[in-house]
């Protein structure tokens, strides 16, 4: 069975690269959601319930469940397939389970992406400049450099409208956690990476108990931010690994 992969935002399957590399599968896919390193067809739903239905379909294509895994926005796709079509999926990880927390606050870019008119003039600065200079800005954020100058080379308008469309939706669903359903993921064997100095996707408390309400497994890459593959791509591969390897 395939292990897929579902990145962020605002990548490509790019990201990806230095872990696969150290991975040692050769059955490994990597999943581009619609504006993010793939085409966004007209009248997308750029929503989190739009890129739920995109990846349950690209699964359903697969004829048997995966090892899925997601980073960032890609994570919460990933539980959001989880939680609605769990014999998809063989085991999940996800490094963003801290979002599903009733506490968890929108970090200061998300809220940008949220308000009209300055949501506008960051993507349209952010994503509208010379590659180099959004590489510049991703390793200024924490990306690995050689990694941010491919992911840079995938970044542009459509990524901006997509961005804007599934923030906006998902503000608009209300406060972030509230009524999710998490327990209903331990239905499928679950890992939690926990980066530990990852501050986008909520405290460690509040991963610790999103993983604990999923019941799955935790691994800490301590030190590691929020772009952790491309910075310990060996330490990163080893937790997967190690947590396929416990599955029946």
């Amino acid at each position: 069975m395939p292990a897929v992969f579902v990145h962020g935002n605002p990548e490509t399957a790019a990201v990806w690269d230095p872990l696969l590399a150290e991975l040692g599968r050769t059955d490994v896919v990597c999943l581009s959601p619609p504006g993010f390193g793939a085409p966004l067809p007209a009248g997308f739903d750029a929503t989190p319930a739009g890129y739920r239905d995109w990846l349950v379909a690209e699964l359903a294509a697969f004829g048997e469940p995966v090892d899925l895994v997601g980073h960032d926005v890609g994570g919460g796709h990933v539980v959001n397939v989880v939680l609605s079509h769990p014999e998809l999926v063989r085991s999940w990880v996800s490094d963003a389970l801290g979002v599903h927390d009733p506490g968890y606050e929108w970090h200061e870019l998300a809220r940008r992406w949220q308000t009209p008119r300055a949501g506008e003039a960051d993507v349209a600065a952010r994503f509208g400049g010379p590659a180099g200079d959004r590489a510049a800005v991703l390793v200024e954020r924490g990306m690995g450099a050689a990694v941010a100058a491919r992911v840079a080379a995938g970044q542009d308008a459509a990524m901006g409208r997509a961005v804007l469309s599934l923030y906006r939706a998902a503000a608009a669903a209300g406060a972030p956690g509230l009524g999710v359903a998490l327990e209903r993921a331990a239905t499928r064997p679950g890992l939690a990476i926990l980066a530990t100095a990852d501050h986008v996707v909520g405290t460690e408390a509040q991963r610790r108990r999103s993983a604990a309400r999923a019941g799955a497994r935790v691994a800490v890459l301590d030190g590691l931010g929020h772009w952790w593959m491309t910075h310990d791509p060996a330490r990163a591969a080893a937790a997967l690994t190690g947590f396929w390897a416990t599955i029946p």
